[in-house]
């Protein structure tokens, strides 16, 4: 382990409002910055301003800016059907006339108040209750279309893009059949695709990459290799994986051909949450071949690898960075209770395949863990704006946010849910989920978990104030 260029200029300490909460987010995070080729390259100078009361009671925003609302759960379909429950991540894809079609997770079991029914040529499994809206929109975000892309999978949590422009859509389970009422095993990545919905009949499990609970992945298009994160909140800890696929050109399908998963391996370090100073490097990251991908006796993560693996908490969003062609990830929170051995409130790591090096470059802290309503906690979704930043959905207590952050490392809020927060019991209730932007960048798309929205916001976007 050692340190490399551990701090950049963009370094803070945002304080909460709440007198005794501090979140720090400090880190060399111009690499963040420039993720995303055709995006900013720094962030805003400042935010958009305070946040404008919705009389609506819906979702605060700055003056300027306001929303639309795309699809909300219990709505009822032109084709009949109910809009499922459980709003999850989302995959933006540009359309035809400057439309946009989104697909989106549904985080249901088979007892959601409202489970994902797909006509039966695109459902993998009719015990299950997740699965895949897809909506197209044209220019003005107006919904010409909304239906099942595919039906009868489990806890569809995240994703990710490809290179060629499908939804990789997760299952963020280990359920077997015979559980809960399922006539098959779960814990896949399933393939969408959000152009022609004849490739969604049959939904074909992609078995190779793994049976686990999966959050997210980022695929590098040069190689076309996948990369993998895992939310287990049970001991063991989650691991990183790749997956090196037999056919790395790619292209609808071609991760059906199979081809090798490995877990991530970094000797010494067995639990990421212990690296606590941001800009720490760890270097000889290694790969270990997972003996039994189908986990048919075992969780994939305590399986008998020939050498012991590296774990972290909570492994939520990944992307690909195309500048630096790195891939990016987020450990959401770490609490020692829950058995890591120490504690954040939120890790983005970056990972450099040719260089074999971790960087831990943003570390979220709290210094009152316990506080019922903090200003900042847990982030989950991110993804990268137009106009330079992060933008970066809470999953945590009390209020949630979408927030921003300027080029010089400052947050700010940018939106408010006022539907619901937050609560011990329930903290994924308020959660803002599925952030991403159109290919005009004009809109800015997200949802909120339950009682699920999906939201279209315009505005001032290159106002700053």
């Amino acid at each position: 382990m050692s340190v490399e260029n551990p701090l950049s200029r963009r370094q803070f300490v945002a304080r909460a409002a709440v007198a005794g909460v501090a979140v720090g987010v400090v880190g060399s995070v111009d690499a963040l910055y420039t993720a995303e080729p055709a995006l900013g390259t720094s962030g805003p100078k400042v935010g958009y301003g305070p946040l404008i009361e919705d009389p609506k009671g819906m979702l605060d925003l700055p003056k300027g800016f306001s929303y639309k609302i795309l699809s909300r759960e219990g709505t009822k379909r032109p084709d009949g059907g109910l809009i499922p429950s459980r709003f999850d991540g989302m995959g933006t894809f540009p359309d035809r006339h400057g439309g946009s079609r989104l697909v989106r997770n549904h985080e249901c079991y088979p007892d959601a108040p409202i489970p994902v029914k797909g006509p039966p040529i695109r459902t993998y499994d009719p015990g299950a209750g997740g699965g895949n809206s897809t909506l197209i929109l044209d220019r003005h975000n107006n919904v010409e279309k909304e239906y099942v892309a595919l039906g009868g999978t489990a806890i569809n949590c995240s994703g990710g893009k490809t290179p060629w422009r499908t939804w990789l859509t997760c299952e963020e389970t280990e359920d077997k059949a015979g559980v809960k009422g399922y006539t098959k095993d779960h814990g896949f990545i399933f393939e969408v695709d959000p152009y022609d919905d004849r490739r969604n009949r049959n939904p074909v499990p992609l078995k190779a990459m793994g049976r686990f609970q999966h959050e997210a992945v980022a695929v590098d298009p040069a190689t076309g290799i996948v990369y993998e994160t895992e939310d287990a909140f049970v001991a063991p800890l989650g691991g990183f994986y790749r997956f090196l696929p037999n056919r790395p050109r790619g292209g609808w399908g071609s991760l059906r051909a199979g081809g090798e998963l490995q877990a991530m391996r970094i000797a010494g370090v067995p639990d990421l949450s212990v690296i606590q100073e941001a800009g720490t490097v760890l270097r000889g990251v290694e790969w270990v071949k997972v003996p039994d991908p189908l986990a048919t006796s075992e969780s994939v993560r305590a399986q008998d690898f020939a050498k012991p693996i590296t774990g972290g908490y909570k492994l939520e969003g990944a992307w690909w960075g195309a500048v630096d062609r790195c891939v990016y990830f987020v450990s959401s929170f770490a609490l020692t209770s829950l058995g890591p051995k120490m504690e954040h409130n939120g890790q983005v790591w970056k990972f450099d395949p040719r260089r074999k090096t971790l960087t831990l470059e943003v570390i979220f802290k709290r210094a009152v863990p316990t506080d019922p309503n903090p200003e900042f906690d847990s982030p989950d979704n991110i993804t990268m704006s137009p106009y330079g930043g992060l933008m970066m959905c809470e999953d945590g207590l009390g209020d949630q946010h979408m927030l921003g952050t300027t080029e010089d490392g400052e947050v700010f809020k940018f939106a408010r849910n006022r539907v619901n927060n937050g609560t011990p019991e329930e903290p994924e209730y308020g959660e803002l989920t599925g952030v991403g932007f159109s290919a005009d960048g004009r809109t800015m798309f997200f949802n909120i978990y339950t009682p699920g929205i999906t939201y279209a916001i315009t505005g001032p976007w290159r106002r700053r104030r």
